[in-house]
């Protein structure tokens, strides 16, 4: 286990205002969080870990009960704020703040621009960028419990003190292959998405609505709806309010009469019986809207080859990305190839501009997916021993 550098322990708000004054003025803050989020409606944040020029700082979140110095420190002034895998990092400050941290470059994002798998974990990515090791020993600590052991302290350090190494290395490497304002754009768009998830409704992400019909997606709105305002009161998981397959039944069913709701088979072992009058209510709100207020159908696309078609195009996709040295999960998910193929093969009708299509993820693949569809690819098996084994070559038509 490496040993811990000389930090500061922040367990009173007196000291952290005075840490962020100083850290105000740093021309790179790293920081890093430990959280438990088992069973409650937002992650509760145990520890902050925070690495600057001159100063490492582990802030105890507990025991301090506004830290709203820190956000403001992290979010204002011009220095680069980096992280590792900051989807909850961003989310805390995000909902604490109501801005983004100041420059934020996320190491794992950037290592996936530039060729590095992706996602990768924090260790295996210091690993290969510095060669350095990083211990893993307390990744099951329930950082909620107090006092924390040196072995904790110096587990969560360790998550914090690579970082600038890390992302010199990395933003030399992008510069080399032309794509820091990759990175930039990437990371304006991620955090985009994420503000998104916390002020806009995210109903349409309930799992299996893609063939209700606007009617029914009504319920399924005004049921996330309760059921993400119900789980903040109680402090509880929102799909252990209501899963969403009850939400999808409750909306395919249509009715907000509490006997033909407490019928669906396991709905009394599942929701809790003080939930069952919020749950009408909100299915009843649904059933008054006018038609013109339901929301649109869910674009989709039925084609028996279709799928096979996304595995192909897909397949094609991780050649070009394995040549371009870029992660092929970080240009596009295996739905929004099938969504771009079917478009353009006149299955699906939209105005929303495709990802593949646009930026720099057009610069990787191009026009690869029409190429496919045109028949104008092939792809064979090259040097089956290597890393990457398959060929792709242009056909002459």
């Amino acid at each position: 286990m490496a040993d811990a550098p000389d930090f500061q322990h922040i367990t009173d708000a007196q000291t952290l205002a005075k840490f962020c004054e100083e850290a105000a003025g740093s021309r790179y803050i790293g920081f890093d969080t430990e959280f438990v989020s088992e069973n409650c409606f937002h992650p509760q944040l145990c520890l902050i870990q925070v690495s600057t020029e001159t100063d490492y700082a582990i802030i105890d979140t507990l025991a301090i009960d506004n830290i709203d110095v820190f956000w403001q420190m992290l979010c204002e002034g011009n220095h680069i704020t980096i992280v590792h895998a900051a989807r909850e990092e961003f989310l805390f400050c995000f909902r604490s703040y109501g801005k983004w941290p100041s420059r934020l470059f996320d190491v794992q994002l950037a290592a996936g621009l530039i060729g590095y798998d992706y996602p990768a974990s924090y260790g295996n990515l210091v690993n290969k960028t510095i060669g350095k090791t990083v211990d893993k020993g307390e990744t099951r600590t329930d950082w909620s419990q107090r006092p924390l052991t040196a072995g904790q302290i110096s587990y969560a350090l360790q998550d914090v003190v690579h970082l600038w190494p890390v992302y010199k290395t990395l933003c030399k490497r992008l510069d080399k292959k032309g794509r820091l304002q990759w990175m930039e754009t990437e990371m304006n768009s991620w955090q985009q998405s994420l503000e998104e998830t916390v002020t806009k409704p995210q109903w349409r992400r309930v799992s299996g609505i893609a063939r209700l019909r606007p009617a029914q997606l009504a319920i399924v709105k005004e049921l996330w709806i309760w059921r993400n305002a119900e789980a903040e009161r109680r402090n509880r998981s929102a799909k252990r309010t209501l899963a969403d397959d009850l939400i999808v039944e409750l909306a395919r069913r249509g009715t907000s009469k509490i006997n033909q709701i407490r019928a669906i088979r396991g709905f009394s072992n599942r929701v809790s019986a003080h939930s069952l009058d919020g749950i009408s209510q909100a299915i009843e709100t649904a059933l008054q809207l006018p038609a013109s207020e339901h929301p649109p159908k869910l674009n989709s696309h039925k084609s028996v080859n279709l799928g096979l078609l996304g595995q192909f195009i897909t397949t094609a996709l991780n050649v070009v990305c394995h040549e371009q040295e870029i992660a092929s999960p970080l240009v596009g998910t295996a739905q929004e190839v099938r969504d771009l193929a079917a478009m353009k093969l006149g299955l699906l009708k939209t105005k929303k501009p495709q990802r593949l299509e646009s930026g720099w993820r057009a610069d990787v693949v191009g026009q690869l997916i029409q190429q496919v569809l045109d028949g104008k690819v092939a792809i064979r098996v090259g040097d089956p021993k290597s890393d990457q084994p398959l060929v792709m070559e242009s056909l002459r038509k």
